[in-house]
């Protein structure tokens, strides 16, 4: 489609919604109010009906709407059935009785029993046959509730007066299962089946993989400028533990403490700093909620979504990285050369990065604000031991700590990274008695810091990108995979005789509220 047709589609899907006046409004969040819930159930829908998918199920469209605005949602979507030929499945909750009237078929269910299927007119005619007709002026979906809800167990007013809502459900379902609707019903399902399998309608196309990754860029990048807490907030964060560690630091000198206490400093770049990346996972969470609905729509792939989410936040993390690093780098009076300083900076923004992405990959199996928050902090906080800070290299524990978990670590070369950066080609003065006057930046790498010097600074730079990529990658496999096993782990769920005896011993877990198709 062109862009002028897809401005066109979506103005009038919000016309018929009756939102042409709130275009220029935002849906809204815990800071800023935006929409009320009534129009946002009502651009769910808009987002529903958008595609014009053959078949539409909508669960609960009025919920959080008057009467009136239940009514002109619903007589609209009746109307966009009827154009386009397309078939509607709704679950209404009490419906008003103009909303009731445009159902063309009905769907009765009470604790998992079907009480009845089939055209609307003919179910008052099947509650009437077994002694509970629809009282006059009273709205037939209030009378259908009332008479099938066995949550407040009653005495139905009329009809049988001694008998309890559960047999009285089991009157209507046995009377309905006897019934000519049931069997017209069964015998259209049999011809249904019996059909041949024809060629399936073409799906229509979606938009190009570049198309997707441009506009789920564009979209993310406005989301992550709009929400406070995503990059914002920790940008402010980042201000106030730069000014300190600038403060705390200053102007460290060239002395032999000063080994120590930039090798404090920089680790606490590293670690701390990059800790606070997780603080963006409740929004990401967020995204991920979206992500899911729309992808099971089949708007776009695992792929365009992780290059959306990547791209977008590139801009933020240079920003926050720039801005609070040179405060910390120049307070503190690190090495004055230019390149330094962008080296410091680059890799201050990849080890930020890093943490998102693995950030990311918890998201997507861990989907819980607190839980993701407890278990990124304790996968970072594993990390950071084995860093090479707090524990020297040599000294790990070889079996786990040192090999593999070491090498795990992305710390191990963010630290030895800042550490070459900063101390090579300097030199300090030496207070070890009988040693040389001086100590050069080399000579402490490798017997103060255990750094491994085989390689230079830009290799652990490298290997931070590279992992990055992994995570990133990891991320997309690990959706793919649910995607593929969840149904599955349904269907074995489904089947179960023990899951099904469960269900069965404990009716109140089966939803007792009315549902109208």
């Amino acid at each position: 489609m062109s862009i002028s047709e897809k401005k066109e589609r979506a103005e009038m899907t919000i016309r018929e919604m009756g939102l042409q006046d709130s275009m220029d409004t935002r849906i809204g969040g815990w800071s800023n109010k935006g929409l009320s819930g009534g129009q946002k159930r009502r651009v769910s829908i808009c987002i529903e009906i958008l595609t014009w998918p053959k078949l539409l199920f909508l669960d609960e469209p009025t919920s959080g709407l008057d009467s009136a605005a239940s009514y002109h949602v619903m007589n609209r979507i009746v109307k966009l059935a009827h154009q386009h030929g397309r078939t509607i499945i709704a679950s209404i909750h009490q419906p008003s009785s103009e909303v009731f009237e445009l159902f063309h078929n009905l769907c009765l269910l009470s604790y998992g029993k079907t009480v009845y299927f089939g055209p609307v007119s003919m179910a008052e005619m099947l509650f009437a046959t077994n002694g509970f007709p629809c009282p006059p002026l009273r709205n037939p979906s209030d009378h259908y509730l009332r008479t099938i809800n066995k949550d407040f167990d009653e005495d139905i007013e009329q009809g049988i007066g001694s008998s309890s809502t559960e047999e009285i459900i089991d009157t209507l379902v046995k009377s309905y299962k006897s019934s000519e609707i049931c069997k017209q019903v069964q015998h259209n399902v049999l011809k249904i089946s019996q059909q041949k399998r024809g060629p399936l309608e073409k799906k229509g196309s979606q938009a190009s993989f570049i198309t997707q990754s441009i506009v789920l860029t564009k979209r993310s990048f406005i989301n992550m400028y709009r929400d406070l807490g995503y990059y914002w907030l920790r940008f402010a964060i980042y201000i106030a533990l730069c000014l300190c560690v600038g403060t705390i630091f200053h102007d460290i000198g060239l002395t032999y403490g000063s080994i120590q206490a930039r090798g404090s400093m920089l680790m606490f770049v590293a670690a701390f700093l990059t800790f606070m990346a997780i603080g963006g996972f409740p929004s990401f969470v967020e995204d991920m909620k979206i992500f899911g609905r729309e992808r099971l729509n089949g708007h776009y792939g695992v792929g365009a979504f992780v290059i959306g989410n990547t791209i977008s936040s590139i801009p933020y993390l240079c920003f926050i990285s720039l801005i609070p690093g040179a405060l910390a780098y120049y307070l503190v009076g690190l090495q004055k050369s230019f390149d330094h300083f962008i080296y410091f900076v680059i890799l201050l923004f990849t080890s930020t990065m890093l943490v998102e992405s693995i950030m990311m990959t918890v998201a997507s199996v861990v989907p819980n604000y607190l839980m993701g928050i407890i278990t990124g902090a304790g996968i970072q906080g594993i990390m950071i031991l084995n860093g090479g800070f707090f524990r020297l290299p040599d000294d790990l524990p070889k079996p786990f700590w040192r090999y593999p978990m070491y090498y795990i670590a992305f710390h191990k070369y963010a630290n030895q990274g800042f550490y070459k950066n900063e101390f090579e080609g300097l030199s300090f003065p030496n207070n070890q008695v009988g040693g040389p006057p001086t100590i050069t930046g080399d000579e402490v790498l490798r017997s103060f810091w255990q750094v491994e010097m085989g390689y230079s600074k830009w290799i652990d730079l490298v290997i931070l990108f590279g992992m990055v990529v992994v995570y990133r990658l990891m991320f997309w496999g690990i959706i793919i995979t649910v995607e593929k096993i969840k149904p599955l782990i349904k269907d074995y769920m489904a089947v179960s005789p023990k899951k099904s005896s469960m269900i069965l011993e404990n009716p109140s877990s089966i939803s007792s509220q009315l549902e109208m198709l």
